[in-house]
């Protein structure tokens, strides 16, 4: 059954708010998608280096609260604002990002972030 981007969108905020980062990657995303993230570089490709990059993050810090929109969506695209207090050994951090994602063929073929607050 092929997913809509309404669906898709909807999936993911549900998992996000839920903090299962993980699985939202591996159900949602395609095997060869990409994320800009200006925490880190160069842009990384490939469903398995995005979820071993979520785990070592998730190894790390400890997620307090993640706070999302409702997603905007536009064409193939669809955007959601999201704010996540954690820590990470010891120190308190807050981040504020605007996520925009890419979808086709029913997948999540790209996502980059626009963060505040690093």
């Amino acid at each position: 059954m092929e997913k809509t981007i309404t669906t898709i969108a909807a999936r993911l905020t549900a998992l996000l708010q839920q903090q299962h980062f993980v699985e939202a990657y591996e159900e949602l995303f395609d095997e060869n998608a990409v994320s800009i993230d200006p925490m880190y570089q160069p842009d990384l490709k490939g469903l398995s280096g995005l979820v071993e990059r979520e785990k070592l993050f998730l190894s790390r810090a400890e997620i307090k609260k993640v706070r999302l929109s409702e997603p905007i969506l536009a064409g193939n695209y669809f955007s959601v604002s999201l704010s996540m207090d954690f820590s990470v050994a010891g120190q308190d951090k807050t981040i504020s990002e605007l996520c925009v994602y890419k979808v086709e063929n029913s997948k999540i073929i790209s996502q980059q972030f626009f963060i505040s607050g690093l």
